[in-house]
């Protein structure tokens, strides 16, 4: 079994790339940076660090202890190792879309969608609380199967590698042919987006094919600006603030909701109230698109009328 951790050996190459990028940005886009906000990002970035070393252990010894349970025996080999990078992504799919479609979990991963700028430093905008969310029993069918908890870590290592350099304005879009398999800036810009059409979309790691298969895809529209963050920003550079602010809330909302619809504050999806007070990624799509089909139909008619204007 290796001891090979690729996140750690990444590290220089992450500093690099970004220094590289506010050079690309103090030239042509002085906007996509913004020193506060970088320094949060770092800052969250060496809180998650922190956070993994302190937990990190109890995990992967409660996977070694259920993988004494496994199905197989699946050895170290490259096609093992292929194998696991596919199943551990399509698990970071269903992570990722549990991290927006369920409060409990959106209160780790808002951390990641907090900045209002998009950038390689955003990438490393990572929560200090993820262990509160148990996210992590996802895994363990892979490890019932018979992958090693460190194959497992490696593979997620990996993964997290490559979604790194997807967190820019940078690059525009790859290849047709890149972009139609594999996640990109563009595919992440609509996921990082507040815009209705975006939210909750394109929830990929490494492989958009997920998407696509599950209805969660939508592609980057041309003649519409990003705009970055949360619906309802943070506001604040606080760091605190930004690490806690989503778990204070539902502690906030638990406490004044009726007994019935507590739990409900924990486990339905981020906006929703049991008094309609707020709006959920839906309603706000939905309202969005109503207004389209209004907006649509009015210029229809315009162009109805001033057609047999014409005409006569």
């Amino acid at each position: 079994m290796p001891d090979f951790s690729p996140t750690e050996y990444a590290v220089p190459g992450f500093v690099a790339l970004v220094l590289i990028e506010m050079i690309w940005a103090w030239r042509k886009r002085p906007e996509a940076y913004e020193p506060k906000d970088t320094f949060t990002s770092l800052a969250f970035g060496l809180g998650s660090t922190v956070s993994s070393l302190l937990f990190g252990g109890a995990f992967f010894a409660l996977f070694l202890w259920v993988w004494e349970f496994r199905l197989f025996d699946i050895p170290w080999t490259w096609w093992a190792f292929a194998l696991a990078f596919v199943l551990d992504d399509l698990k970071y799919y269903w992570v990722h879309r549990f991290g927006h479609r369920v409060r409990w979990f959106w209160a780790s991963h808002v951390n990641h969608h907090s900045s209002q700028h998009y950038n390689l430093s955003t990438a490393l905008r990572q929560t200090w609380t993820g262990y509160l969310t148990l996210g992590f029993a996802f895994a363990l069918p892979l490890v019932l199967l018979g992958f090693h908890p460190a194959m497992i870590a490696i593979c997620a290592g990996f993964n997290l590698i490559y979604q790194f350099w997807i967190h820019t304005e940078a690059i525009d879009k790859m290849p047709r042919w890149f972009e139609a398999v594999m996640n990109t800036p563009s595919h992440h810009r609509v996921h990082h987006a507040t815009n209705p059409r975006y939210l909750d979309r394109n929830y990929a790691g490494v492989f958009i094919v997920w998407d696509k298969m599950f209805g969660t895809f939508e592609p980057e529209a041309e003649d519409e600006t990003i705009r970055y963050g949360i619906v309802k920003q943070l506001g604040s550079f606080n760091l605190l603030w930004a690490v806690f602010h989503e778990w204070i809330g539902i502690a906030q909302d638990m406490w004044r909701a009726p007994w019935k619809h507590k739990l409900s504050y924990l486990l339905r999806e981020p906006g929703w109230t049991h008094d309609g007070s707020r709006e959920t990624s839906d309603q706000i799509r939905e309202g969005w698109l109503e207004r389209q089909g209004a907006e649509e139909k009015s210029v229809s008619y315009e162009n109805r009328i001033a057609g047999e204007a014409e005409a006569a």
